[in-house]
């Protein structure tokens, strides 16, 4: 019984899901910040192709 109730008490499990939350939330603002990054370089490279 003690060892259940330990196991309630630790904050361990619930410190990893945080950082495991914000560590998702950075990848997808990262995702979508490349991905329209990555259109403008493709039209950027596409204007200088045209120009040339």
């Amino acid at each position: 019984m003690r060892r259940l109730a330990r196991i309630f008490r630790s904050e361990r499990g619930a410190t990893a899901i945080e950082y495991a939350l914000v560590g998702a939330l950075i990848s997808i603002a990262a995702l979508a910040a490349m991905t329209n990054l990555g259109g403008k370089v493709n039209t950027m490279f596409n204007n200088v192709s045209n120009h040339m």
